[in-house]
């Protein structure tokens, strides 16, 4: 088994009394204090967020754009510079490879991926490349720079304290060159604590990638630093009191009740996106890419299963696997589940057939030999928070 990756704040997790876990092949924290009351700091203030296990990957060249457009579903020629869009990676049976997110930034295009799948979308970057026979280069940034994620309804306020320059003209879904004051801004704004300030006096700012995106629900950032600047960046953001660490736990009952989707759970290369409600971000118009003829194919006929919302009154916590029923027959599979910290009380998403994905429809879930009533319904199960200024292409 090949050693786990850890980020550089792995210590820093330690020191915090993190509890650790494996998560796509790195080392990760799943909680601090505990999954709920993480949770809920970020919806009421702001939580941290170490993703410096997601893979971020640069592709340059004359013929960048053009790679991209022929790899991704989504349309990257409509983004302008600082903007990004949400993408799909798909094989040629159009299943879903990846989902990721593309920035169309001045000297390059960013890529943010998921950890476990970043080899692969390199590899299907460069065979793609090299079959087509274009101009581009595909390279790996994820071990020489990190990632933070703060989100919740102070972040905003908070990146104000740090020297971020008018965080709030941030645009959702676009990103900008930006920095980090590690000077007496804070302590002179009465926001944040002495240590705050009087820790980073003598320290020059400290350049960033800022985006307004998140995998919350809520509104918030994400800050692309290099790495061996990324410790006193946390250590800056946590000296503020409205700012607590969260695990991956809590990210991911973040995540489904704001109805995002996870990879290997409601994604896989079995999923298409018309299953998955992605139809969105497939840009048949834009011309060829990976998956398109399969996907043209399917377009416009009815999926014979949908991800559907599920919603309880009581009872277990449905499961990833858990079967969907219909007068005890099966109808589906849960694809996440899990205790609804806002909603105090369960919530899942399930592909189930068509014909009985309608909000409303009356179902059971087989949770461990337990049968639990459950009730399709919209998601995402609570609204999301975001702040969206002008409006963003993708």
């Amino acid at each position: 088994m090949a050693e786990l990756l850890r980020t550089p704040l792995a210590e820093r997790h330690r020191a915090l009394g993190a509890r650790m876990a494996p998560f796509g092949g790195w080392l990760m924290p799943i909680q601090y204090e505990g999954i709920v009351a993480e949770h809920l700091h970020t919806r009421a203030a702001a939580g941290l967020f170490d993703l410096s296990h997601m893979g971020r990957l640069a592709v340059t060249g004359p013929e960048a754009a053009a790679l991209l457009q022929r790899a991704t579903t989504n349309d990257v020629e409509r983004l302008a510079d600082g903007a990004a869009q949400y993408s799909l990676l798909c094989n040629a049976q159009g299943g879903i490879l990846e989902d990721l997110l593309v920035y169309r930034l001045p000297e390059l295009w960013r890529l943010v991926v998921n950890a476990a799948n970043r080899r692969r979308v390199i590899d299907q970057l460069d065979r793609l490349r090299d079959e087509l026979e274009l101009k581009a280069t595909v390279r790996d940034d994820t071990f020489d720079q990190a990632l933070l994620g703060l989100q919740g309804p102070e972040s905003e306020a908070i990146l104000g304290l740090l020297g971020v320059s008018a965080p709030g003209s941030l645009a959702y879904y676009h990103a900008r060159q930006d920095a980090i004051v590690l000077a007496d801004r804070a302590l002179a704004s009465g926001g944040a604590t002495g240590m705050l300030a009087s820790a980073g006096a003598a320290l020059p700012p400290i350049p960033a990638l800022l985006s307004r995106t998140g995998y919350t629900g809520e509104d918030g950032f994400e800050l692309m630093v290099a790495a061996a600047d990324v410790g006193v960046v946390w250590d800056r953001l946590l000296a503020d009191p409205r700012v607590r660490p969260v695990g991956l736990g809590a990210r991911d009952t973040l995540r489904l009740e704001a109805g995002m989707a996870l990879y290997e759970h409601e994604l896989t290369e079995e999923v298409s996106p018309f299953e998955a409600g992605l139809s969105r971000v497939v840009r048949f118009e834009k011309g060829d890419f990976t998956g398109r003829d399969a996907l043209g194919q399917l377009r416009g006929v009815a999926p014979a299963r949908t991800l559907v919302g599920l919603g309880f009154e009581v009872g277990a916590v449905p499961r990833a696997g858990h079967r969907v029923l219909l007068d005890g027959d099966q109808v589906g599979q849960i694809a996440s589940g899990t205790f609804s910290p806002t909603l105090r009380r369960p919530i899942a998403t399930a592909y189930v057939r068509s014909a009985f994905a309608e909000p409303g429809a009356k179902l059971q879930v087989d949770a461990r030999g337990v049968l639990v009533p459950a009730r399709v319904v919209s998601l995402p199960f609570v609204p999301h928070q975001t702040r969206r200024g002008r409006a963003a292409a993708g």
